[in-house]
C-alpha cells in the first residue's frame, strides 16, 4: 500500500492571471509540520491571523494550470469561492487523507460519497 501525498482539484471559479488566462486545474500536496509551523513566524500572520491560510496554501499547492510558481500573490488574488474551496480541500486531505466526503441525499435520505476534487468545477 502506498500513501497518496498529492491530490488533484478543480477550482469552482478559477484564477485569472495578468494576461487574462484562466487556471482551474491544480494539485495540492499533504502538509508537513513545517508547513504549518513556518508561517507562524511571518510578520503578515503576526499582524493578521487570517493571513495564515494564504501562506499555507501557497506552500502546499504544487500546481495551478500553467502557472510556473504558486506564491502568496496568486493565493491573495483568488476569488473568495476558490479560497473557501481550497481551505475545505486542505482540511479534507490533511485530516482524512482523501478527497471524498459522505453526504446525505436530500431526496432519498441515503448516504453517498462525493469527491471534492470533482465538485470544484460544478459549484
Amino acid at each position: 500500500m502506498t500513501l497518496q501525498t498529492e491530490f488533484e482539484f478543480t477550482l469552482p471559479m478559477g484564477f485569472v492571471d495578468r494576461e487574462g488566462n484562466l487556471h482551474k486545474q491544480g494539485t495540492m500536496r499533504l502538509a508537513t509540520a513545517m508547513d504549518e509551523i513556518t508561517p507562524l513566524s511571518d510578520m503578515r500572520v503576526q499582524s493578521n491571523d487570517a493571513y495564515l491560510v494564504i501562506i499555507l496554501l501557497a506552500r502546499v499547492i504544487t500546481s495551478l494550470g500553467s502557472l510556473r510558481q504558486i506564491n502568496t500573490g496568486v493565493i491573495e488574488n483568488l476569488f473568495a469561492a476558490d479560497l473557501a474551496f481550497l481551505q475545505e480541500f486542505y482540511r479534507q486531505i490533511n485530516e482524512k487523507g482523501k478527497t471524498t466526503v459522505e453526504v446525505i441525499c436530500p431526496h432519498c435520505d441515503q448516504p453517498h460519497e462525493v469527491d471534492l476534487a470533482d465538485l470544484g468545477g460544478e459549484l
